[in-house]
């Protein structure tokens, strides 16, 4: 029988699947701002298949394309053109577009990918302000490149890594850990990590030290919880300290099969 704290946390779980904006194209207001654009490839051509995200501004560090990874606030498909069309609220935001050679939608970018988030001539990520019920055409954004894992920053690291293992102690693959900033876990996530390997190691990256709340789920897509599905918090939701620059390890999380019945979560 597990206690309050992971039930809060796994009833946050089914909040976030259920209601993340890292799924594609959720927000629908009469107010909503369009933003439209083509996404293209530096050297290659249109960006295929691919998906466009943004991130809040006002709500966290900019993004990063080599430090951590942040959980956009909205995505968007891409057309068979290489188009878009996001619907956003009122706001200032960072933007970013990603192809995948797995063909899976979300996530942060792997080896291979396309990838970009929008920047100036120095480098610095793009803002983009919206107001309420505008329209802007963004043109040919023609910025993205292929993603190496090489590109990462090595120094100046803040990050969290451990293993991630299920009931049985066994390790477990393909498990993204998120990081909030609050106990109850209900808001957005702050951070994502990159899926856990065969060894169920993860690397979590913050933008600096502070404290955070772990939770690990399978993949990326949000959704519903599929049947039996593993997930778990670290520590029965207690935080993780860290200091900036501190790479901290040990911080290990067992996930557990969840069985829906009803509204409610049993492990």
């Amino acid at each position: 029988m597990m206690n309050k704290s992971i039930l809060s946390a796994l009833g946050a779980l089914a909040i976030f699947v259920l209601c993340s904006g890292f799924a594609p194209g959720v927000f629908t207001d009469p107010n909503a701002s369009t933003v439209t654009g083509e996404i293209g490839i530096k050297g290659v051509g249109p960006m295929m298949g691919g998906l466009v995200f943004f991130y809040h501004a006002e709500s966290g560090p900019p993004p990063s394309a080599t430090k951590y990874w942040l959980v956009p606030a909205y995505s968007f498909k891409l057309d068979q053109n290489s188009r878009f069309t996001a619907k956003l609220p009122e706001g200032t935001y960072y933007m970013g577009a990603i192809e995948r050679s797995s063909g899976e939608a979300l996530g942060p970018p792997a080896e291979g990918d396309y990838f970009f988030i929008s920047s100036d001539k120095k480098g610095n990520p793009k803002m983009l302000t919206v107001w309420k019920n505008s329209v802007i055409n963004l043109g040919l954004i023609n910025e993205a490149e292929k993603f190496s894992r090489a590109s990462l920053a090595k120094k100046g690291i803040t990050s969290v890594e451990g293993t991630i293992r299920d009931e049985e102690g066994k390790p477990v693959k393909g498990m993204a850990v998120y990081a909030y900033a609050t106990p109850e876990m209900l808001e957005k996530p702050l951070f994502v990590s990159d899926p856990s390997d065969q060894d169920g190691k993860y690397v979590l990256r913050v933008n600096r030290g502070g404290k955070y709340y772990l939770m690990a789920r399978v993949g990326y897509g949000g959704g519903p919880l599929s049947p039996e599905e593993l997930a778990g918090v670290y520590k029965d939701g207690k935080p993780v300290s860290i200091k900036t620059g501190e790479n901290r390890k040990g911080i290990h999380i067992s996930v557990f099969k969840i069985i829906m019945s009803g509204h409610s979560h049993h492990f």
